[in-house]
């Protein structure tokens, strides 16, 4: 990679979209692998035609695009064919995220990976794994009050991924989210500071 990369991670709800806005203000871009998903899986997407193939046309709406619903529905109650969806998807992503990251022009950069940890994909990329974290509870108000489940459905999410003690003790640098967003924005402003510092770049500011 041209210039170092922070691996950024965290829970659902945690807020990662809205610590790389913050970071994105301080002229460091984000490369997110879920953003990545959904153009391969958008109407004419590269990874459409192998979907199609693996699971039906019954997967494909009218648009183009990948039933996201229906194969949610899908792999939840059939692991295998997650497997099979992953086994897709995942050469993909990391091939354009690699791609993309290799394209930016910046003292460093992110690259935002929900399973960071869980994978060893993107470890020989990343030079710093940042995790933002908040506690379970402001987790399930987050994802209610934006996507509109129920805390049972957002807990059961919570429990199928890595444990929060896990993810934090394998964490290089920890950014905590349980504030407002002016709270955040200082932290995050903070830490830039600090892998301005840690990478060996002069401060422009």
């Amino acid at each position: 990679m041209p210039s170092p990369v922070v691996g950024l991670t965290g829970g659902i709800g945690c807020g990662k979209s809205a610590v790389a806005r913050l970071f994105a203000s301080h002229g460091i871009p984000c490369v997110d692998t879920d953003s990545v998903a959904h153009a391969l899986t958008a109407p004419g997407g590269a990874a459409m035609p192998a979907i199609v193939a693996a699971f039906g046309a019954g997967m494909q709406q009218a648009d183009g695009a990948m039933n996201r619903a229906v194969m949610r529905d899908l792999v939840f109650a059939e692991p295998a064919q997650r497997q099979v969806l992953e086994g897709i998807l995942h050469p993909m992503i990391h091939t354009e995220s690699l791609r993309q990251l290799a394209a930016l022009s910046a003292p460093y950069c992110l690259l935002a990976v929900p399973l960071l940890f869980e994978s060893q994909r993107y470890q020989q990329y990343i030079t710093r794994s940042l995790l933002v974290d908040c506690a379970p509870s402001t987790q399930v108000e987050r994802v209610m009050a934006r996507n509109g489940m129920t805390a049972e459905q957002v807990r059961a999410i919570i429990a199928a991924q890595m444990a929060r003690e896990q993810r934090l003790a394998l964490a290089d640098d920890v950014l905590p989210n349980d504030g407002d967003l002016a709270a955040l924005a200082l932290l995050v402003a903070a830490k830039h500071r600090y892998y301005l510092a840690c990478f060996g770049i002069a401060d422009p500011a």
